[in-house]
């Protein structure tokens, strides 16, 4: 089932709620900066809702949500509080909550704001709120930095295809090998989806503001897990270790050779990971 979510004037976000077992509590995915919320695989999905409704959107500028920054800008906080909205739209009280990378830093703040809205938090490939204060903690690949100056670079729709494809070998890391027709295939949903080829880049503009906050994820009550991805070239070891260490009462786990990507390698260890963690706050 589908539905719009309003969440400021003129602005509405696409999101999806796909069923799961009668009764059982609503698990909310947001995904991470510039993506869709088609780009969580359907495989993962499959395994998701053998146990849980889930709920899936798209963020602002994404998908087919509204595409709207230059004239109604907004900082990366406001997307937090987007998915309270879309937890609102769908009359979810209390969810379990997974975010990937940028989807990672709203739920930290999900954590601080709005922490009885969530049942459990989950958050895999990203980075502590305090990251890039750290001294030595690494940051991007110099490959994948060199290619984000490319995101509003003007391509073709073969070469935009071709450019998002190589942007997700990149982001998979060099332990589980590349294929590339399974994220050319992804990226031709999305792109349908979205009824336009463009690679959205809003995300990178947004305003950073009220994101100063690590010192307060050291009282959170909300049972957390953090998934180490050990060859994630955005936010590479030890950030899934210090994120955890931020958190108070946060668990931290591993998912084997998986970078800043989703390929059907990982999907069932981290299923496997994601339902266990939720199980066991049932419990």
């Amino acid at each position: 089932m589908e539905r719009f979510v309003d969440v400021a004037d003129g602005v509405r976000l696409w999101s999806e709620r796909l069923a799961g077992p009668a009764g059982a509590n609503p698990l909310l995915l947001i995904m991470g900066a510039n993506a869709s919320g088609l780009a969580w695989p359907e495989t993962l999905l499959a395994r998701l809702t053998a146990h849980h409704p889930v709920i899936r959107y798209d963020h602002r500028d994404t998908g087919r949500s509204t595409w709207a920054f230059d004239e109604q800008p907004y900082s990366v906080a406001d997307l937090a509080d987007d998915a309270v909205a879309v937890l609102d739209a769908w009359d979810v009280e209390r969810a379990h909550v997974v975010g990937m990378s940028m989807g990672g830093t709203l739920v930290q703040l999900l954590l601080l704001d709005h922490p009885d809205r969530l049942l459990s938090a989950t958050l895999l490939c990203t980075a502590a709120l305090d990251a890039w204060d750290v001294p030595d903690m690494p940051g991007p690949s110099l490959s994948l930095l060199r290619m984000w100056q490319e995101f509003d670079d003007p391509r073709d729709d073969a070469g935009e295809l071709a450019w998002r494809v190589e942007h997700w070998r990149l982001l998979n890391g060099a332990t589980i090998p590349f294929d590339p027709d399974e994220f050319r295939e992804l990226e031709r949903r999305v792109i349908a989806h979205t009824g336009r080829p463009d690679t959205p880049g809003a995300h990178a503009r947004a305003a950073q503001d009220g994101l100063e906050r690590a010192a307060e994820l050291g009282s959170v009550t909300v049972p957390t897990l953090v998934v180490e991805a050990p060859d994630d070239p955005v936010n590479p070891p030890p950030h899934a270790r210090h994120l955890a260490d931020t958190i108070a009462g946060a668990e931290l786990t591993t998912v084997p050779g998986m970078g800043h990507a989703l390929p059907a390698a990982v999907v069932d260890p981290l299923a496997d990971a994601l339902l266990a963690h939720t199980a066991g706050v049932r419990r």
